[in-house]
């Protein structure tokens, strides 16, 4: 038998490798494996196991590690999927896929000291007072780990010790699982009835969770990215209780003897998402594992959590992009949350985009999708009116409690009537006013931070720039620096005009981030209990959940935050939601720019009036006319979709193509650019065979420079990116850079800057 192996090694090929009679047994394609290479020995992935014979003698296996594949053949399936369709070397695939944690030689469990008592036979030997207690409390939890018996007893492990002499207990070695979420109670819920929309949404999914076959592999080459009427895309509006359904949902799927993936798209809202289904699933007759799969868990948590799924212990996981790689068999479901957001895509190696896996693997293993959002993107929208998905509509409030009135204001009129740029409008500042006598509560959004976000000099027009990237520096005042939000690099700021020959004292602040507004809003309302949540104020990371926590709790009136505050967070006493400038994000150079301003403020207006007093949002705009800020104010997607699908389909832009984007970049412009448009005379080639292909470039980046790098892009869009995408690496694989260039190939990008 030969097994061919992907290394852990970034080599662009597989080797083949003999399998010696002693390892025969326990090899299995996926499985983790020690091999020699030249004089080294190095870790790898078994991703096929021939019985042709060799045609020159191979080197054999050193070891097999662990006692099982660690990846199943499906997951292996969408490994190579995902390589062919992102351009993307196979075992850069695979080490996405499985932690660095699960990846090592040494198995990562921790063994903890645990004390286990003995039944009791006849009466007990004579012991102290406080040698009583222990063993009371050891007895009464049928045994529990050394460390923890200290902690909540105070005592010392040479009483613990003395129960051991006399034969009440026994100290030994035990392997103990760490659980991130282990010391908190989750208060148990029960489910809640439901509306007729969501009835209808659970009835069509609960009835294609019926066990299906995995289609054969012909049809998924077809279109690897078909639903066939198992995923769903769920629109409900902010507030309709689209996280009831999927509970609901779940409770069907774990009937049904499957297991299930929960999707979310950020980090900071993983707590949330984490104590709504622990309290539904830990407890009682539902009682199921839940694990959780993100990066802010430790290298151990996430070892543990990892193997509890691959053991077949948690059924359903819960996690930020990657958990879409849990091991999950056999999967029924797969939930993805707010799935418009940016953040599932990745934005290195592999670039997937995680809904997208996610309907792929779903398609694969039979299983059902639910794409979940009360803004979902122009891709899931026209797939759902195409026929490609199952549109489920949820119109209205769960509780039937009204969206919120939105207000746009005006800033012209207001910097005709202030005489400069007001960081509150007058109907801003007489809401806030009134929320705060109504002892309500605010959330202020701006999605910049800093406090300025230039600094300008008004004699000579002299703007602080970072050195190493095409950007301004912002202005942050409480550290009175100036930094680089890209490159991060910091420097005093100056009290004078540092350019030659000027001197001028009178530093201008142009713009505005969240400092300021929180600066803004002390002076005007100086009793008021504020609290900002931004990167920058988020040092420790339980200060997110602390401050949600208190706002929770009524201890904060208002809250200033960038887009971590802008989604998913349900705060009953909010009547206000202020939104400080609405067409921040509008004119940036992305063809996207008008679909991330309609979803982020009509996720942010979302936040207002989900209690029992009706909300309001005031909308700050210089364009408030703009047909993504007036769908917003209507609540209209509908709309918005309708005249943005016009737009893409005149300019051939997703969703009625597809995107790959090639950027090369090198310290050296000229070096850079030549290479580029010597790419570009290769990708022309490219036309035999995908007659539509539209190349756009080479052309500098909107952002030329960053951290030193000058930057071009080559754009290439298509209908066919499933053809294109093998036809793009065959091409590139042999393409020789120069030294000192790179280049990076983004099939669907998020971001074009």
């Amino acid at each position: 038998m030969i097994a061919r192996v992907t290394l852990d090694l970034a080599l662009g090929r597989d080797f083949d490798y003999a399998v010696p009679p002693e390892l025969a047994g326990r090899v299995s394609v996926g499985a983790r494996v020690k091999v020699p290479l030249g004089s080294r020995q190095v870790l790898g992935c078994i991703t096929a196991l021939l019985d042709s014979p060799p045609a020159r003698p191979l080197k054999p296996l050193i070891k097999v590690l662990g006692t099982r594949s660690l990846l199943t053949p499906p997951l292996l399936a969408l490994a190579r999927w995902m390589a062919e369709y992102y351009v993307c070397p196979l075992e850069v695939v695979l080490k996405t896929m499985l932690p660095e944690a699960v990846r090592r030689e040494q198995a990562g469990w921790r063994a903890r000291l645990f004390v286990q008592p003995h039944p009791a036979s006849g009466p007990l030997p004579r012991l102290t007072r406080r040698q009583l207690e222990l063993w009371q409390l050891i007895e009464e939890r049928g045994g529990l780990p050394l460390q923890e018996l200290l902690r909540l007893t105070g005592a010392t492990a040479e009483t613990v010790r003395r129960l051991e002499d006399k034969g009440l207990i026994t100290l030994a070695p035990r392997i103990a699982e760490r659980d991130p979420y282990g010391a908190e109670d989750f208060l148990p819920t029960e489910p809640l009835p439901l509306n007729t929309a969501q009835s209808r949404a659970l009835e069509a999914i609960v009835a294609a969770l019926t066990p299906a076959t995995p289609p054969p592999a012909a049809a998924a080459a077809a279109d690897p990215l078909r639903g066939e009427g198992r995923t769903f895309l769920l629109h409900g509006v902010t507030g309709s209780g689209k996280t009831e359904v999927y509970l609901q949902a779940l409770e069907a799927c774990l009937a049904r003897g499957r297991g299930a993936i929960v999707l979310v798209p950020e980090i900071a809202l993983t707590p949330q998402t984490i104590e709504r289904f622990k309290a539904r699933y830990s407890h009682g007759p539902r009682r199921t594992l839940v694990a959780v799969l993100h990066s802010h868990l430790s290298a151990g948590e996430r070892h543990d959590e990892w193997h509890k799924i691959r053991d077949g212990r948690a059924r359903i996981v819960i996690g930020a992009r990657s958990a879409v790689f849990a091991p999950v068999e056999p999967l029924g479901l797969v939930i993805v949350d707010e799935e418009h957001e940016q953040t599932y895509k990745q934005e290195e190696a592999p670039r997937y985009q995680a809904r997208d896996v996610a309907v792929w693997r779903g398609h694969q293993e039979g299983a059902v999708v639910v794409l979940g959002s009360a803004t979902p993107s122009l891709e899931s929208y026209h797939h759902a009116r195409r026929g490609k998905y199952t549109l489920l509509e949820l119109p209205e409030r769960a509780d039937g409690r009204t969206l919120p009135m939105v207000r746009v204001v005006d800033l012209r009129q207001e910097v005709r009537e202030a005489g400069g740029v007001p960081v509150f409008s007058r109907r801003l500042r007489e809401a806030l006013a009134a929320r705060l006598e109504r002892r309500e509560q605010t959330i202020l959004f701006l999605n910049r931070r800093g406090y300025a976000s230039a600094l300008q000099c008004p004699r000579c027009g002299y703007v602080a720039g970072c050195p190493r990237c095409s950007v301004a520096l912002t202005y942050h005042r409480p550290e009175q620096q100036v930094r680089c939000h890209f490159c991060g690099h910091t420097e005093t700021a100056p009290a004078r005009c540092p350019a030659a020959g000027c001197g001028h004292p009178d530093i201008r602040y142009a713009g505005l981030g969240t400092q300021r507004v929180e600066e803004t809003l002390r002076r005007l309302f100086p009793r008021a209990r504020i609290e900002r949540m931004d990167s920058d104020r988020l040092v420790r990371k339980e200060d997110y959940r602390r401050i949600l926590g208190e706002f929770r709790a009524g201890q904060i009136d208002v809250l200033v935050g960038t887009q971590m505050i802008a989604k998913g967070l349900h705060f009953p006493n909010v009547t206000l939601v202020g939104i400080i400038y609405a067409d921040l994000s509008l004119h940036l150079p992305d063809f996207r720019a008008a679909e991330r301003t309609f979803q982020l403020l009509t996720q942010v207006a979302g936040r207002a009036g989900r209690g029992d007093v009706a909300g309001e949002v005031v909308v700050q705009a210089f364009t408030p006319f703009h047909p993504a800020i007036q769908c917003a104010k209507r609540h209209d997607y509908a709309a918005f979709y309708e005249q943005e699908i016009e737009f893409r389909r005149q300019l051939n832009y997703p969703p009625l193509t597809r995107v790959a984007l090639l950027t090369l970049r090198g310290r050296n412009e000229d070096k850079v650019r030549l290479t580029a448009e010597h790419l570009g005379r290769q990708l022309d080639t490219l036309t035999t065979g995908l007659p539509e292909l539209i190349r756009c470039g080479p052309a500098p980046a909107p952002l030329t420079r960053i951290e030193t790098f000058y930057r071009y892009q080559l754009m290439l869009r298509t209908r066919h990116m499933a053809r294109l995408s093998p036809r793009l690496g065959a091409l590139l694989d042999p393409f020789l850079l120069p030294e000192g260039v790179t280049l990076t190939v983004d099939v669907d990008p998020a971001n074009l800057l």
